[in-house]
């Protein structure tokens, strides 16, 4: 089992998914992977772009995101810091290799005018907004078989920190992506803040049961075989029920096998992202293994 599904609270509901940029041509020889229109070169123009482009944009919230998208070739329309040198500093000593295009990108605002335009603003006051990969991308990535590594599936998920940090976990472990099924939107800024800009690292949609891709279902379950007997195969797909409610109807029924991990007489469940952190950990360590 896995962590407590909690509802949103304050950070907000789950919400609709988010439109899908349009499938596209990738472009290169600009920072963030594309050349794209032009980018505005001072506050006003930024703050502009920023108002024009918020509602179907990525929001990349804080400097540890940015760095991940860029790093991972996403397509950042703006950029904006309430402290260039700060955050180029940051860069310096965290992460030269994208030291330049995180140069070419951030554009100094207010610190006011920063915080109007996020939701909660981060410490490094660093905010970016990026077109979301296709969906139709995504869904190729998934589908493609062989595949030389796991997909994670986490089956009616509610929590949006526990999803990013599942995604988190699985750009970590070179996943080949996470889906979801149910309500919560993957592409949620809560979810993209929790898993630090990685969503661009590895594919990640929300489907529904019945379009889950190919490969055997490893679905973990109290009632499964000890996971320390099994070898997870690279095109497994890890499924991850709520501890509230287990695994759904219709995700139990398309498991191939049910799988348990060891734990003490009278704990009741794992964290969700412990859980996902223990199982492609024993993938890992059992063949598979990131590049």
């Amino acid at each position: 089992m896995t962590d407590v599904d909690r509802p949103a609270g304050p950070e907000g509901p789950t919400g609709p998914a988010r439109p899908t940029a349009p499938d596209a041509p990738a472009r290169s020889g600009a920072p963030g992977g594309s050349e794209g229109p032009a980018r505005p070169q001072n506050a006003a123009g930024v703050v502009s772009a920023w108002h024009r482009l918020a509602g179907d944009a990525v929001l990349l919230d804080g400097f540890h995101a940015l760095k991940h998208a860029v790093r991972f070739g996403a397509e950042v329309r703006v950029a904006l810091t309430a402290d260039r040198a700060a955050a180029l500093a940051l860069a310096d000593e965290l992460a030269r290799d994208v030291r330049d295009p995180l140069a070419a990108l951030l554009t100094e605002v207010p610190h006011g005018t920063y915080a109007a335009l996020v939701p909660r603003p981060h410490p490094t006051a660093v905010a970016a907004l990026a077109v979301r990969p296709s969906r139709a991308g995504n869904l190729r990535k998934l589908a493609h078989t062989p595949r030389t590594a796991p997909v994670v599936v986490l089956d009616h998920p509610r929590n949006l920190g526990n999803a990013g940090a599942v995604i988190r976990l699985a750009a970590g472990f070179g996943a080949t992506g996470v889906v979801t099924t149910g309500t919560l939107d993957p592409w949620h800024p809560t979810v993209v803040r929790g898993g630090a800009g990685l969503h661009f690292a590895t594919a990640v949609e929300r489907l529904a049961v019945g379009e889950l891709p190919p490969g055997p279902v490893f679905a973990l379950d109290p009632e499964g075989e000890d996971i320390r007997s099994l070898e997870l195969p690279d095109d497994a797909l890890l499924a991850f029920g709520s501890e509230r409610s287990g695994l759904s109807a219709g995700l139990r029924a398309r498991a191939d096998h049910l799988v348990a991990l060891p734990m003490r007489p009278q704990v009741s469940s794992y964290n969700l992202a412990t859980s996902v952190a223990m199982t492609l950990y024993h993938w890992s360590a059992t063949g598979g293994a990131p590049a």
